[in-house]
């Protein structure tokens, strides 16, 4: 037990990059929370809807994440060796990729975005035209904000990957009192504005983007860091190959993870739109209780590739195993505490007595799962850490589709199991994920100074 408890030093240390991170990450998906509760005061189709949307905008998030994080592990450790022109030529890399594949997101989702919608829809065709409508009229609204989410997060992460968890997370803060301020009025019209209903849900979402955006710009020009890197010079080759090379996988891992999510919510939509609103209120209030989870997790590729960076082997080994630990004890605690509340928060909503009751289930299903969450995502960040981005993508993606997805598409298509059994069953398939992702952490496999080939 030793090996995996620190001491005061180590959790202070952990404490002043992961709480920012925690911060910025629970206002986040505060917002996601409370967007989903007043959305869900206009009923089961506006819910649906916008929750549809959002599960397609969640395969760009991610590819943004993806595009990121191969240039990320490099940053992070060309900041622990000080390399002031490694940081410059990751960043720039990171602005080029991330606006590329928002102006791509945006072409497919203008052209494809009500065919991807109707996908999800299963059930009574006047309903499901009319959820096709709020998706849409939500959709549109939102690609306005694809490109500022994307310089946001190129920024933000940079600025944690530099040691600035701070800046970000007030960014966050800002953005979000924004946009529950414009929801508030736009979706129900109050102060005599017009009620907007989802439009007005879209609307607060892209103006608090905007505005998150140019905070973290300004913070990025205060960086000592990142000043120089926004001027428009040439990026280094042998960084873009080795970036391109180790990020690919990662990339490729985040898109096929993404879709594969996206694919198994289509599963569950199979069994109507109840269990539609019951998924999107499962999900949400559960990414709201993970963020600590989250923020360990890239607390854990901070530190411990700024460890590797400096070539501090022996001291990146430790920490890391005492943060997986750290993350494991934590999300039980946060497991216990959701599944205690699991019956109260779907009373919430807006909508049927079916729904409410689907929802209290498949949240505590959520909470029993959250110890097994935290164990595979951080044997994830860790081996990105260390740059095992190929060996990343066939644990994480691969394994998601292979396995979990395949899983929900027998379930729903050749089975009648309600809903319940189905995701029960699907979450249960990350079990032995997890196993695999710790004993791959233990093994060391992962330790590797990617600079040192630079």
């Amino acid at each position: 037990m030793k090996s995996l408890i620190g001491d005061k030093k180590f959790y202070r240390m952990v404490l002043i990059v992961c709480i920012p991170i925690v911060i910025q990450n629970g206002f986040t998906n505060l917002a996601s929370l409370l967007d989903n509760i007043m959305i869900g005061q206009l009923g089961t189709l506006s819910m649906s809807g916008v929750s549809i949307s959002n599960q397609l905008f969640q395969v760009f998030n991610v590819s943004v994440f993806g595009a990121m994080s191969g240039a990320g592990i490099f940053l992070a450790q060309f900041y622990g060796r000080g390399n002031r022109d490694g940081v410059h030529n990751c960043f720039r890399i990171k602005m080029l990729l991330c606006i590329l594949i928002s102006m791509l997101a945006i072409c497919i989702f203008k052209l494809l975005g009500p065919s991807l919608i109707s996908l999800y829809l299963n059930d009574d065709p006047t309903d499901s035209m009319t959820t096709l409508s709020f998706g849409k009229q939500y959709m549109d609204v939102m690609l306005i904000g694809l490109i500022p989410f994307a310089i946001t997060q190129v920024y933000s992460s940079s600025l944690r990957e530099t040691g600035n968890t701070v800046l970000p997370m007030k960014a966050s803060v800002i953005a979000v009192i924004i946009n529950f301020c414009i929801n508030y009025i736009l979706i129900f019209g109050h102060f005599g504005f017009p009620k907007l209903g989802v439009i007005g849900a879209a609307i607060g979402t892209v103006v608090s983007r905007i505005v998150e955006m140019g905070i973290n710009m300004a913070a990025g020009y205060k960086n000592e860091y990142l000043r120089d890197a926004m001027h428009l010079n040439k990026v280094s080759g042998d960084i873009f190959v080795s970036i391109v090379k180790r990020g690919m996988p990662l990339l490729c891992n985040e898109i096929l993870w993404s879709i594969s999510i996206a694919l198994i919510s289509q599963c569950y939509s199979t069994r109507g739109l109840a269990a539609v609103a019951a998924i999107n209120i499962t999900t949400t209030v559960t990414n709201f209780f993970m963020i600590i989870c989250y923020a360990m997790g890239n607390s854990i590729s901070i530190i411990v590739g700024q460890r590797l960076g400096a070539g501090e082997i022996e001291y990146a080994k430790d920490y890391d195993l005492k943060m997986v630990f750290m993350n494991f004890m934590m999300c039980l605690c946060i497991g216990v505490a959701l599944f205690g509340c699991s019956s109260i928060i779907p009373q919430i909503y807006n909508t049927s007595v079916e729904v409410r009751s689907l929802a209290t289930s498949l949240l505590r299903v959520s909470a029993c799962m959250l110890p097994i969450i935290s164990l595979y995502y951080s044997s994830y960040f860790t081996m990105r850490a260390g740059g095992k981005t190929l060996l990343t993508f066939f644990f994480d993606s691969g394994y998601t589709f292979i396995f979990t997805f395949m899983v929900a598409l027998c379930l729903t298509r050749f089975t009648n199991l309600p809903i319940f059994n189905v995701y029960l069953l699907v979450q249960c398939v990350d079990i032995p994920k997890a196993v695999l992702g710790i004993t791959l952490v233990k093994k060391g496999i992962w330790v590797h100074n990617i600079v040192n080939e630079l």
